[in-house]
C-alpha cells in the first residue's frame, strides 16, 4: 500500500465551476461551527436535508457495490467524485482541512478517514466508506457503511470474524436509532452503543463522535458512541448523525503520518456505520435510510 504520507501529498480532483462550493472547498479552512444547536423545522429545510442526505446515502451505495478484489481505492474515489459531481453537488471531503480526496476508504485496521491510494482491495479486506456531499441548496449530507471484500452477504459457511464485526456494527447502530424520538436523553445512544459491543466481545471507538448537521457539516449536538454522562434531551428539528465504530481488539487509536488515516493501535480489524437522522414530533426519520434513497436519475 502506498505510504500513508505519500497519499496526502496528491493533486485534488477538479469540480465542475457550476457546482456551489463550501467555503473551504478553495481554501482548506473551515469556517467556525455554530455555537448552538440548530432546529430545522422549516418544510423547505427539511426536504433540502432528506435531498442531500438521499444523494449521500446513493453514493455510499455505489461505493459499496464498486468494492471488489482487483479494484483499488482510488478507483473507487474516482467514480464516487464522479457520481457526486454528475448530480450537482460537491464532494464535501474534498479539501476538507486540506484532505485530498472525495471519499474516505479505511481498510481493516484503519478505522476512519483514510486516503484512498492506489491500495488494491483483496478478498476478505473489511472496507470503510464514508460519503458526504454539499448540495446546491447549501445543505450536507453524511453517511458511511462498511463491506468485506468478496463476499455476498448470503451467510453460507462459518461466519469470519470481518463479517461478524460488519454485522454487530450496523445492529448496535440500527438498535440505537430505534430508541430515537423526542424526550429522549442523547446518551442512551452511546449506552445502548457500548451494551452491544461489549456482549459481543468488541469495543466502542470512544476518540471520534458523531454530530449535528445541515447546512454545516460539523457541529452540535456531538454524539458519544459509549457510556456517558452528557445530558441533552432530544428535540423535534434536531438532525445529526450517528457512527459507531467498532474494533475487534482494543479501541486505542493513533493518527497516521499522513495526519488523517486512523488505525487501531493493536492492529485489530474495525467497522464502521453511519446514518443521518431527524428528530420528528413523535420518533425519528433516517434521513440516510437505503430504501427511502432514489436512484440517481430522481435526483434531478
Amino acid at each position: 500500500r502506498m505510504a500513508h504520507a505519500a497519499a496526502s501529498r496528491v493533486a485534488l480532483r477538479a469540480v465542475p465551476s457550476r457546482i456551489l462550493r463550501p467555503s473551504y472547498a478553495d481554501t482548506g479552512i473551515v469556517d467556525p461551527s455554530p455555537t448552538n444547536i440548530i432546529l430545522y423545522r422549516d418544510p423547505e429545510d427539511i426536504e433540502a436535508i432528506r435531498h442531500a442526505a438521499r444523494l449521500a446515502r446513493r453514493v455510499l451505495d455505489l461505493a459499496i457495490s464498486l468494492a471488489s478484489p482487483g479494484v483499488s481505492t482510488l478507483d473507487i474515489d474516482a467514480k464516487v467524485h464522479d457520481a457526486i459531481c454528475g448530480e450537482g453537488a460537491y464532494p464535501a471531503p474534498l479539501n476538507y482541512k486540506g484532505f485530498p480526496r472525495s471519499v474516505t476508504s479505511s481498510i481493516n485496521e484503519e478505522v476512519c478517514h483514510g486516503i484512498p491510494t492506489g491500495y488494491i482491495l483483496r478478498q476478505g479486506d473489511i472496507a470503510k466508506f464514508d460519503v458526504s456531499v454539499f448540495t446546491k441548496e447549501g445543505f450536507f449530507g453524511d453517511n458511511c457503511g462498511t463491506v468485506v471484500v468478496g463476499e455476498d452477504g448470503k451467510g453460507e459457511g462459518e461466519e469470519s470474524l470481518a463479517s461478524r464485526l460488519n454485522r454487530v456494527t450496523k445492529f448496535a447502530l440500527d438498535s440505537s436509532i430505534r430508541s430515537l424520538g423526542p424526550g429522549v436523553c442523547l446518551t442512551q445512544i452511546g449506552e445502548i452503543i457500548e451494551t452491544i459491543a461489549e456482549r459481543e466481545g468488541f469495543e466502542s471507538v470512544e476518540a471520534y463522535c458523531g454530530h449535528g448537521v445541515g447546512r454545516s457539516f460539523h457541529m452540535l449536538p456531538f454524539v458519544q458512541h459509549f457510556r456517558n454522562t452528557t445530558r441533552l434531551t432530544l428535540t423535534e428539528g434536531m438532525v445529526f448523525t450517528i457512527e459507531p465504530m467498532f474494533t475487534a481488539g482494543k479501541q486505542y487509536t493513533k493518527v497516521c503520518d499522513d495526519q488523517w488515516t486512523v488505525v487501531t493501535l493493536d492492529g485489530s480489524l474495525a467497522a464502521q456505520y453511519e446514518h443521518m437522522v431527524r428528530i420528528t414530533s413523535n420518533g425519528v426519520e433516517v434521513l440516510t435510510d437505503s430504501e427511502t434513497a432514489p436512484e440517481f436519475s430522481d435526483l434531478q
